[in-house]
């Protein structure tokens, strides 16, 4: 298991990247513009700087559901590979079959 605090912490950056998603998209769109005048993408840009360093959806990482585990992760079951080995011997995921020879 994870440690709760940094389950926590990812929490709060989904959040704050939800909150200034669109803000966040709208400067961008100003500094990539180039028929905006120099001085208006400038500050665009040091808007953008001023924005929550989480705010920025690079600095996501995908995490277990179950565990909270940040390695191994697969998106497909959004759980590590630890987790999937476990709901798969169970039968909990319809079509996955533990191979074993």
């Amino acid at each position: 298991m994870a440690k709760k605090a940094m389950v926590e912490r990812e929490l709060k950056r989904q959040k704050l990247v939800a909150k200034y998603a669109a803000k966040r998209a709208a400067l961008k769109e100003i500094v990539r513009d180039e028929s905006k005048p120099m001085e208006e993408r400038f500050k665009a840009t040091l808007k953008l700087a001023k924005l929550p360093r989480d705010s920025s959806a690079t600095r996501l990482h995908n995490r277990c559901q179950l565990t909270g585990r940040p390695h191994a992760y697969y998106r497909k079951f959004k759980v590590s590979r630890i987790a999937l080995r476990e709901l798969g011997s169970n039968g909990l995921i319809p079509g996955l079959v533990k191979s074993s020879w």
